[in-house]
């Protein structure tokens, strides 16, 4: 079979080579730029320290030290994120992070799909394959995500239809999928909430329009793959057949 023609050569798409090295799923782009700097990655049997240096994924030969690279395979770990961790893999005040949970893991470099910020806690995808991680945190192509969350009223159902008819915050539009009432007692309610978008602390922002305080917020699922039994600050890596289901239709 003949080799491709130059001109399917010349229009093949280029990327820098830092950011082909982590799509490949080996690190983070920021370690990969780390490594072209300090002489590691070699394109074609030749050195390269320009980070942004054009490659071809799957025709130019990357190595690194010397060892031929070739794309990782995909690992997908479900993580019960304990409240009070970072979801970032270093914090600039310090605190824990969600990495914390994978020392001594002997995982490879996984980066979270998606975030749960510092107060909230449960299921956090962390996976090295960026594109795939791309489709299920894209609003058009991912799950829905189901959350239990507490709060410091009983709110009827007047309210509840409120939070699915959605709301403007400070010119952002913010809505449920759906909502409904878990259980309540006192002065506290526990609800269910559904999204299937997740914008910078909707949840929190979307119950604060409505005059209700979030005391816990803990995400139960993500599409069909429930927290379950699994302990705080627990792992556990995801089979093939789960991590086909969370994915759209025909992507993979």
């Amino acid at each position: 079979m003949p080799g491709p023609t130059n001109k399917a050569r010349s229009t093949a798409p280029r990327h820098g080579v830092a950011r082909v090295l982590s799509k490949l799923g080996l690190c983070s782009r920021t370690e990969a730029a780390r490594w072209v700097v300090a002489g590691r990655v070699a394109v074609n049997g030749r050195l390269v320290r320009d980070p942004e240096f054009p490659v071809v994924q799957g025709r130019d030969a990357l190595a690194l030290d010397g060892a031929p690279l070739e794309a990782a395979g995909r690992v997908v770990v479900a993580l019960n994120k304990p409240r009070g961790l970072v979801t970032t893999a270093s914090d600039e005040r310090g605190r824990d992070t969600v990495y914390r949970c994978l020392e001594g893991s002997g995982l490879p470099w996984l980066a979270p799909v998606g975030r749960l910020d510092q107060a909230s806690e449960g299921l956090l995808l962390m996976a090295n394959d960026p594109a795939w991680a791309a489709t299920i945190t894209d609003p058009a192509t991912g799950p829905d995500k189901t959350y239990h969350v507490q709060v410091d009223a009983v709110p009827d159902e007047a309210l509840l239809g409120r939070l699915v008819a959605g709301t403007d915050c400070e010119g952002e539009w913010l809505a449920a999928r759906s909502a409904s009432l878990l259980r309540s007692g006192g002065r506290t309610a526990w609800l269910e909430i559904r999204l299937d978008e997740g914008r910078n602390r909707q949840i929190r922002r979307l119950l604060a329009s409505q005059g209700l305080e979030t005391r816990r917020l803990v995400r139960v699922a993500i599409g069909g793959l429930a927290l379950g039994d699994l302990a705080k600050g627990a792992w556990r890596r995801l089979s093939d057949a789960e991590i086909s289901s969370l994915a759209p239709p025909g992507r993979s």
